[in-house]
């Protein structure tokens, strides 16, 4: 978008194949996105699966990443631009991606442990009646796959939570690590 010949020190795409192809090549990585989230996600119900598509379209479209690129390519020229728009441009763009990421994970994977909790808590500790996903016999992780293989997956999927965020700022990054650990370790 702000149409630069380099891009970590190679020429972008828009110069090596042309900007028909470079902007055809971006539509096919965005519907690959959802693509990806609509046939590639497994053990996740189907409800959840639609919620996380409509996150991730909110990310990148009018509410999100769309608006701020907007916004970034009318600021230029601008001389009377403040913190404000500066800050609503970078909320609107990088954030609303980072935003994404947790949300959707947060979407798709959080079930695992309120599977694994239902089965191993009390209804005091839940604050709910603990054991209804048995008793209705629903598909869960504990049944496909049994507690402590259910419970090594949602440590998997902490870890691959907490591998994505190496690299970034660690003070910026400390409260998506919190709420990574959080749902992980969560006890209702």
């Amino acid at each position: 978008m702000d149409n630069d010949d380099l891009r970590r020190g190679k020429p972008t795409n828009h110069k090596v194949f042309g900007e028909d192809i470079d902007v055809l090549a971006g539509d096919a990585l965005l519907d690959f996105a959802f693509e990806h989230v609509a046939v590639s996600i497994v053990g996740v119900t189907p409800g959840r699966i639609v919620r996380a598509i409509g996150e991730l379209a909110k990310s990148i479209g009018a509410e999100g990443l769309v608006t701020g690129q907007v916004m970034d390519i009318n600021s230029e020229g601008l001389t009377d631009v403040g913190l404000d728009y500066l800050e609503f441009i970078h909320v609107h763009k990088t954030a609303a991606l980072l935003e994404a990421a947790v949300v959707l994970e947060a979407i798709l994977r959080v079930d695992v442990l309120d599977d694994i909790l239902d089965v191993t808590k009390s209804s005091k500790e839940l604050g709910k009646t603990a054991g209804k996903d048995l008793l209705a016999d629903k598909v869960t992780y504990p049944k496909l796959i049994g507690i402590e293989k259910s419970k090594e997956f949602a440590e998997k999927l902490r870890s691959d939570s907490l591998e994505l965020l190496q690299g970034f700022d660690s003070e910026k990054a400390a409260p998506l690590i919190a709420l990574a650990n959080y749902i992980a370790y969560r006890q209702n």
